[in-house]
């Protein structure tokens, strides 16, 4: 449940944002708007000396520019852009156009052709009952300047029927409303192609999310029913180790010694997985700094893999106090069990922190990654590992940990002459892991 939730809330934040930069087209539009209308105004009644009423026509001028300049306040603020907001935005765009056009010939302005322009936006940016009003709004706008207007001193008929000065207006009005029309769907499609894609992102990550929750609730389960045949099995072993014939066969006490730390080490993989899971985290979490945390790791780790070559290089470390966390311990053991993998005989370990983020490298001598799993990396089930079952899980753990933590992954090939092989890069911001 919580993770549907989670997804939601990112759903919903995704579409804020479209509306917020959909918002903010509707903003330059309008500055065009404003600056469109005083050039025509001015061409037409000082240019032409067709005689307009400058007051009232400035005023709703100063109106839109207060208008946007509010609207910018709003929409730069903490409040939510939603559709209504972007209908009431449209909606304040035709009033002032009908009055605009009222005081300017009302239907026979050839500029009249600047609905078309409110209502595709409308039909594009809102949905179908806000584009409905916007529609209507023009619609009645349109029918209503063809009764009520204040006509200006020019006739639009000639004896060769319309004045060339109204064939004029009405082709620089198309060109303006295509031009405008094409500017801002392009624009607009594109923040709708970009919300279709962090969407789908978003959708991808809660897929992989589930799939990690289905994975761990796998492994306790398994952890739990391993836990009684491990105990039964220690026991056996115990008895083995005092019965008199087998305590004189040496070579089959250290077989029984070895068998006794083996089982231990699975036990111990047992406790781990139950402790990643939640159980006893309490008891086992514990205040630590960056650099003893990486020590830390790196010594268990060691324990368990014999590596000809293997060092760990401080590339510049500013200390801090964290909390030992088994999933990070995990990731970091991950990224060195592929390198180990990839390359068995050479492995390194840089580290790097300062006061923003911290910087884990793993670089090995191997064969490097394929392009494909470069392109793919982190996903299910890609690796260069194919005849193996479960390829590509230990990258796909430490991908979702990074990016629960805010931070990112990145893999490259090495060139040949710094020695070939990989790099794996895990960046992660401090304040993500630091008490």
């Amino acid at each position: 449940m919580a993770a549907v939730n989670k997804t939601s809330d990112s759903l919903f934040r995704v579409e804020r944002l479209t509306e917020r930069q959909n918002m903010q087209l509707l903003i330059q539009l309008r500055w065009i708007a404003v600056v469109g209308q005083v050039v025509t105004i001015s061409l037409v009644h000082y240019g032409l000396g067709i005689a307009l009423p400058l007051l009232p026509m400035a005023l709703v001028l100063v109106a839109l520019v207060a208008t946007n300049l509010a609207y910018i306040y709003w929409s730069q603020g903490p409040r939510t852009v939603n559709a209504s907001s972007l209908a009431y935005a449209l909606l304040a765009d035709v009033l002032a156009l009908t009055i605009q056009l009222y005081l300017s010939g009302g239907a026979s302005n050839p500029f009249i052709y600047l609905y078309l322009l409110q209502a595709i936006l409308g039909a594009v940016l809102l949905q179908p009952f806000y584009a409905w009003c916007v529609a209507a709004a023009t619609a009645i706008g349109a029918l209503g300047l063809g009764f009520l207007h204040q006509p200006l001193q020019v006739s639009f008929e000639s004896a060769e029927g319309l004045s060339r000065l109204y064939v004029i207006g009405v082709l620089i009005s198309l060109l303006l409303t295509s031009t405008l029309t094409i500017v801002f769907l392009t624009r607009i499609v594109g923040n709708l192609r970009r919300r279709d894609a962090r969407i789908a992102d978003m959708r991808q990550r809660a897929s992989e999310e589930e799939h990690i929750v289905r994975m761990g609730l796998l492994a306790t389960g398994a952890a739990h029913e391993l836990g009684t045949p491990l105990a039964t099995m220690s026991v056996i072993l115990g008895d083995w180790q005092h019965m008199p014939a087998l305590m004189q066969d040496r070579d089959l006490q250290e077989d029984l010694q070895e068998m006794q730390q083996q089982l231990l080490r699975c036990k111990s993989i047992v406790s781990g997985v139950l402790l990643s899971a939640g159980e006893a985290r309490a008891e086992s979490t514990e205040s630590t700094t960056f650099q003893t945390f990486i020590r830390d790791v790196v010594s268990h780790w060691q324990m368990h893999h014999h590596v000809d070559h293997f060092a760990l290089r401080d590339r510049g470390v500013t200390d801090f106090a964290m909390l030992s966390d088994t999933a990070l311990q995990q990731m970091l053991c991950n990224l060195l069990d592929n390198a180990l993998e990839a390359s068995p005989g050479w492995v390194e370990l840089s580290i790097a922190s300062d006061d923003r983020q911290v910087l884990l490298q793993v670089q090995d001598r191997g064969p490097g990654f394929d392009v494909a799993v470069l392109q793919q990396l982190g996903q299910r089930h890609v690796s260069t590992k194919q005849e193996r079952p479960g390829r590509g899980l230990g990258m796909f753990l430490v991908m979702n940990v990074v990016r629960a933590l805010g931070g990112s992954v990145q893999a490259l090939n090495l060139p040949s002459h710094a020695g070939g092989g990989a790099q794996v890069q895990v960046c992660i911001p401090r304040s993500a892991i630091a008490i």
